[in-house]
C-alpha cells in the first residue's frame, strides 16, 4: 500500500506505515476509508446498521494486531478481508436464526371473544327454547343439521309449506328475542 491511501497529517511524510503506532494507524485508515468500508458491508449485509457494526468491529480486531500484522503496508487489504469476512458471518448468524426462529403461535380468538360467543350462544339457547317445539325443531335441524327443507319435512313428518312456514315464523321469533331487526 502507497502512503497514497493515507492521509497525511501535519504536513509530515511518511514513507511507510509500518513506522506508525496502532492508534496512529487506526485513525488515518479510519479517517481514508470507513466510508468506503460501510458502503461495501451495506451492499454484502442489506442494512446501514449491521454494515457500520461489521466495519467498527474490524477497525477494532486490526487496532488489537497491529504489531502482529506481517505486512503493515497491506493494512487496507486485511481491513476489506475482515469486513467480508464479518459481513458473511453475520448472514451465517441470520440464516441459522431465522431456520430456528420459533413459530408464531396460530390466531386463535381471545378470552373476551370466547367469553361473548359464551354469552351470545346462551342468549340464542334460551331463545331457542321459548320457540313453539315445532319452530324449534324446524330451526335446529335447518341450521345445526343442516337439512334441507325436504330433509326436515321428510325428518318432521310434515308438508314442505308447513316447514317453511316455521322457519319463517322461528327466524321472526329469535330477531325479536335477540333484539334484531324485524327485517
Amino acid at each position: 500500500m502507497t502512503t497514497a491511501a493515507f492521509p497525511v497529517m501535519g504536513g509530515e511524510r511518511v514513507t511507510s506505515v509500518a513506522q506508525w503506532d496502532a492508534d496512529e494507524a487506526v485513525t488515518r485508515l479510519y479517517a481514508a476509508h470507513y466510508r468506503g468500508l460501510v458502503r461495501l458491508a451495506a451492499l454484502l449485509l442489506g442494512d446501514t446498521g449491521s454494515a457500520e457494526e461489521a466495519v467498527q468491529d474490524a477497525f477494532v480486531a486490526m487496532h488489537g494486531r497491529w504489531r502482529g500484522l506481517r505486512e503493515p503496508d497491506k493494512a487496507l487489504a486485511y481491513l476489506r478481508m475482515t469486513v467480508v469476512n464479518r459481513s458473511r458471518s453475520m448472514l451465517r448468524r441470520r440464516m441459522v436464526a431465522a431456520r430456528f426462529r420459533p413459530q408464531p403461535l396460530p390466531d386463535v380468538p381471545s378470552a373476551e371473544h370466547g367469553a361473548m360467543a359464551s354469552f351470545e350462544h346462551v342468549e340464542l339457547v334460551e331463545a331457542l327454547r321459548r320457540l313453539p317445539t315445532r319452530q324449534r325443531e324446524a330451526l335446529v335441524l335447518r341450521y345445526y343439521s343442516d337439512l334441507s327443507e325436504a330433509g326436515i319435512a321428510e325428518a318432521l313428518g310434515c308438508s314442505l309449506g308447513a316447514i317453511k312456514s316455521h322457519l319463517s315464523r322461528g327466524r321472526a321469533a329469535l330477531r325479536r328475542a335477540l333484539g334484531g331487526d324485524e327485517s
